[in-house]
């Protein structure tokens, strides 16, 4: 097994430094790729140097090299946060994020006081009488404490997220990398916990050797990420097409707010918007000549839908009316769907059964 481990460090080691060399000497990467999880490669790469000379062994058995790659710990918590927030809510760098950084700073001069600088007559002194061990126990909780508290802010991001883009977007956006992404990183944190409660109450079931399948399985993580957003740097750039077009506010009155609702009917019948299969809720406002929150506001108060299950309900009457037609007989369901503007299989399935209560498959069976 810890061969097995070794062997990952190698490839997490050598693979961060591959992404390093590639962010720096490719320009068009360093404009692509998120800053937060470059400088987390860093950090991990400079972690995985501590691990990769202990077990090379090139100074000697001298486990502080691996007390070294701790130095990293506090820092997933909040570059992840960093990561999650600057991709979904558009949130633009300021010096003020380097506060989230803070916490790690004091925390890595502690290890140091407590792990490196002692000499090791002092360390063997504090296992013999158990002061090693508990000394230990706070590090690891405070290291959990600031993980669990940065993932959970990264969560309600994403949370918030999702239910933003039904009020701008007419589609959907790749967001379930995140989940993903945000279920791995609170799997390795639920396992990190679990073993410090076994700890804590002695129950054996867990070794060192657990603790560094989860610090690699993190390190592996973030390094996935990081490889995936340079092959396919869209997928991070989802927060942008959240971004309304600026308009002069105004409050409409009942009556204007029942013309727009006309209009807005007029315009779906003759113009038909929502055969752009990425229609956002900002050009539609365009259209009608009003401001984006006076279509949430009509949409919400006038017609009792999101703009997402608004744009929607039209795709479907338009895939319907297609479905008559002689076109259809040589075209699928989702080849019809697509006609009437939906860009994903998933999406017209869902939003089908939402609306007719029934798949489509069943839907034409019984008509």
């Amino acid at each position: 097994m810890q061969s097995f481990l070794n062997q990952l460090v190698y490839f997490g080691y050598f693979q961060s430094l591959f992404l390093l060399f590639i962010y720096i000497f490719s320009p068009n990467k360093r404009k692509t790729i998120n800053k937060y999880i470059a400088f987390l490669v860093l950090v991990l790469a400079i972690g995985l140097t501590g691990r990769v000379l202990y077990i090379s062994g090139l100074f000697g058995d001298n486990y502080r090299w691996v007390i070294f790659s701790e130095f990293s710990t506090l820092l997933f918590g909040a570059t992840i946060y960093l990561f999650t927030r600057s991709s979904l809510v558009n949130k633009t760098f300021s010096y003020k994020e380097l506060l989230h950084y803070v916490p790690a700073v004091f925390y890595n001069i502690g290890v140091t006081i407590a792990f490196i600088l002692p000499s090791d007559e002092t360390l063997r002194h504090r296992v013999e009488i158990g002061n090693q061990f508990r000394i230990t126990l706070i590090f690891i909780a405070i290291g959990l404490v600031f993980n669990i508290g940065y993932w959970t802010k990264s969560f309600l991001i994403f949370w918030r997220f999702k239910k933003a883009i039904q009020n701008e977007l007419s589609y959907h956006v790749k967001s379930r990398f995140f989940l993903n992404f945000l279920i791995a990183i609170g799997i390795c944190l639920f396992c990190w916990c679990t073993m410090f409660i076994n700890w804590i109450f002695d129950y054996g079931l867990f070794n060192r050797i657990s603790w560094q399948v989860i610090w690699i399985s993190i390190a592996l993580i973030i390094l996935f990420i990081t490889f995936y957003g340079m092959k396919e740097p869209d997928l991070f750039k989802v927060s942008s097409k959240l971004i309304p077009k600026k308009y002069s506010q105004s409050k409409l009155s009942n009556n204007q707010l029942d013309d727009l609702k006309t209009r807005l009917e007029q315009l779906m019948i003759e113009r038909k918007p929502y055969l752009n299969r990425k229609l956002l809720k900002s050009e539609l406002a365009e259209m009608l000549g009003v401001s984006n929150p006076e279509v949430a506001r009509l949409l919400n108060e006038r017609i009792g839908m999101n703009f997402f299950e608004y744009v929607n309900y039209y795709r479907i009457k338009e895939f319907i009316a297609l479905s008559k037609t002689e076109q259809a007989k040589n075209m699928t369901f989702f080849g019809l769907a697509q006609e009437a503007g939906f860009n994903s299989k998933t999406t017209f399935n869902k939003s089908f059964k939402d609306l007719m209560g029934t798949t489509p498959k069943e839907y034409f069976s019984n008509h």
